[in-house]
């Protein structure tokens, strides 16, 4: 289930000529705003760039920060990654010259050298001029095992919602769903869609209203109803699955193709963080009778469960992120209950990664916010190490292959190391294979951690970069704290370039609602505890002015989706610890969010404004809700997209038009392209960054030490 990721049918209008009363919504004059592309709020978004590009974008800085982010972006020098589909390894690429991308392809000999010979299959950049799209790439699933086939993925302008067409990876060409092959085709939706076999795939999209009017797609604006679709005949005969309620978030279908334990499972999100999971066999649907907010993984005959609360099953009870492992037919004939503890977390440890070769258990870890990464062989359980592995590293898996055999593609990184990919196998180690060129001279640059304080004496980590001559300066304290995504050190090049060469000091917070502490620490901040969050990251705010790091007048904060919720609440809340702040394609309006676009699918994070007893804390921090005439706010760049189909564009207008309404300024720039990323490609991925970076020199990196 994606996450962040889900749409409402319940979303305001986003078509011309839905434009709002205000006069007969005295609480709320800007509900207009919410018309994503109507023609008086696109005008507003016009009126509102051009003092913002006037302002940030003529000076010769600007100039510079662009096109070193750009040159970052779209040098040739940086890793290819690739992912391996049979005997090629895959891989997509963007640069200067390519800047809708290519999808291509090469052997793993060929990849080992400085220039791989690379089997271009689709050219988008041509796809786009050819057929006057806007296209942005948004995957690819090919067939397995033969891998002659691919369901690719195209959006416009970086949406979510995408066209799914055929390729033929043999021919390089689509497979016309009107030719004699039939191939596959589907509207722009936010569909699901995967491979059974060559003439048969699992899909989910918007079917259209059945005969009682009752729509395919959950109030989420996700497929609710999983079909089976064979090659050749129309989607309104395919044939139905399973049908979840509107009030679920999602409804998913995936074959496994595993040679010799080919299975079908089925996954009905009935909210963004509980499921119930069944294997689909022989069209009956068999529940596997896990917790509703676990993780599940089966392979061969293991069932693997990740707790994400207390679970007793037998006479054993599992703390919140451990990882069990089960005998898959005896837990279905209910004839096995305790399972086999294969990881159990601590207080400072967590685990954040399962991945499976043939042989091995992957697992990655987190301790105190670094990584560690652990061996288990199959069957016997028997720890191993990975030798090769660099220490004092942030290191991720890429891409296993279980079925290959045990090869591993890994990355490592930390703020001042170029990322470096591994590859090997986990049987005899691994050793580099690429590594990034350096961005920035990382001499006399370090990256310390320290621990700040919470309200309720939670102690919260988090991360200083800065050059080592620098005692205290400008400071961009950056945060997320939600969706148990965890906040892990990695190699900063435009940060670097743009922010701590020039004297900035750069930090990473590790809240709460992240992951970095295991499903916990993301779980205090649910619904009414997250206050939790912005208490943590207040908190470290202070701890650096503390250490004498800053002052409140050089501290600026940034943050994107749900970290730019955490930016309004940073705004609103505590207006006196930031003399800037950077707010991303936020949420900022929680009393209507549940409404618009994506904001169904988050109501198991945040509550539903609907319920009063759930307002009431909703109530105390939502940012729109929060403004006031006559404060002091820290000066504010406020950044989203036209094109976000996550989160509503409505958020960050309707607030910047309250702002304006009760005396404050605000710079704002809304970008009528990219998705909820914020950027349809490279360069525009540059102009966000040169934007913010040039924002923060004029307000915090501009004032003296005394503030």
């Amino acid at each position: 289930m994606p996450r962040c990721a889900i749409g409402s049918a319940d979303r305001a209008p986003d078509t011309i000529g839905w434009v709002t009363d205000t006069a007969s919504n005295p609480d709320d004059p800007y509900l207009w705003l919410e018309e994503v592309t109507g023609e008086q709020s696109l005008a507003w978004v016009r009126e509102h760039n051009q003092p913002t590009l006037d302002e940030l974008t003529g000076g010769e800085r600007f100039a510079e920060l662009q096109a070193s982010a750009l040159e970052i972006l779209d040098t040739d020098d940086r890793i290819p990654y690739v992912r391996r589909r049979g005997e090629h390894l895959y891989n997509y690429w963007r640069d200067a010259t390519n800047t809708r991308g290519l999808w291509r392809r090469t052997t793993l000999e060929s990849y080992r050298t400085d220039r791989p010979d690379w089997d271009v299959l689709i050219d988008l950049d041509a796809v786009a001029a050819a057929e006057d799209e806007n296209w942005v790439w948004q995957g690819a699933a090919v067939l397995r095992p033969d891998h002659e086939r691919a369901l690719v993925s195209l959006s416009r302008g970086g949406a979510d919602a995408a066209v799914v067409r055929e390729f033929d990876l043999v021919s390089r060409t689509w497979v016309d769903p009107d030719g004699p092959e039939r191939g596959f085709a589907l509207p722009e939706e936010k569909s699901d869609v995967g491979w059974i076999d060559r003439d048969t795939i699992f899909v989910g999209t918007d079917f259209g209203p059945d005969a009682d009017g009752v729509s395919s797609l959950t109030e989420s604006g996700y497929p609710r109803i999983a079909k089976r679709w064979t090659r050749g005949t129309p989607l309104a005969e395919a044939q139905t699955v399973f049908a979840g309620e509107r009030s679920d978030v999602a409804v998913q279908i995936s074959h496994d193709a595993t040679p010799g334990w080919e299975r079908d499972f089925l996954v009905r999100a009935v909210d963004f963080f509980h499921q119930v999971t069944y294997e689909v066999r022989d069209g009956e649907l068999i529940e596997i009778a896990v917790p509703d907010d676990a993780h599940t993984v089966i392979r061969h005959d293991w069932l693997f469960v990740l707790t994400r609360s207390d679970w007793t099953t037998g006479e054993t009870t599992h703390p919140a992120g451990t990882l069990v492992v089960f005998d898959y037919p005896r837990f279905l004939a209910g004839e096995e209950s305790s399972g086999r503890v294969l990881f159990a977390p601590d207080a400072h440890t967590s685990l954040q990664d399962v991945r499976a070769t043939a042989s091995h258990l992957v697992l990655v870890t987190l301790h105190d916010v670094q990584t560690e990464v652990h061996l288990l062989t199959l069957g016997d359980w028997a720890r191993a190490d990975l030798a090769g592995l660099p220490a004092l590293a942030t290191i991720s898996v890429l891409d296993t292959d279980p079925d290959v055999g045990d090869e591993i593609f890994l990355s490592a990184s930390s703020f001042t190391t170029p990322p470096t990919l591994l590859h090997g196998t986990t049987v005899d180690g691994v050793a580099p294979l690429k590594q990034s060129p350096a961005h920035f001279d990382a001499d006399g640059i370090s990256a310390t951690q320290h621990f700040a304080t919470s309200d309720d004496g939670t102690s919260v980590p988090y991360f200083v970069v800065k050059r080592d001559d620098v005692t205290d300066g400008p400071t961009l304290l950056y945060g997320y704290g939600g969706f148990e995504n965890s906040m892990t050190p990695g190699y900063a090049a435009i940060s670097a370039r743009s922010w701590i060469t020039r004297g900035g000091i750069y930090v990473i917070a590790n809240i709460r609602g992240g992951g970095e502490y295991g499903p916990s620490w993301h779980t205090q901040a649910l619904k009414a505890g997250r206050h939790l969050v912005f208490e943590d990251f207040s908190s470290v705010a202070k701890d650096l002015v503390t250490r004498g790091l800053t002052s409140p007048d050089r501290l600026a904060a940034q943050g994107g989706s749900n970290g730019g919720l955490l930016m309004g609440v940073m705004v609103t809340r505590y207006p006196e610890l930031f003399g800037a702040i950077v707010c991303q394609v936020p949420l900022l309006d929680m009393k209507r969010y549940h409404l618009l676009l994506a904001g169904a699918s988050w109501v198991a994070e945040y509550g539903n404004p609907d319920d009063p007893a759930e307002w009431e804390f909703l109530s105390t921090y939502s940012p729109y809700q929060r403004i006031v005439a006559g404060a002091r706010y820290p000066d504010l760049l406020m950044t989203t997209s036209t094109r976000d189909d996550r989160v509503h564009p409505g958020h960050a207008r309707k607030f910047t038009a309250r702002m304006e309404e009760l005396g404050h300024r605000v710079r704002y720039y809304e970008n009528i392209e990219g998705g909820h990323g914020g950027a349809a490609d490279n360069k525009q991925s540059a102009f966000k960054s040169a934007l913010a970076y040039e924002f923060l020199r004029q307000t915090v990196g501009s004032r003296s030490t005394q503030g």
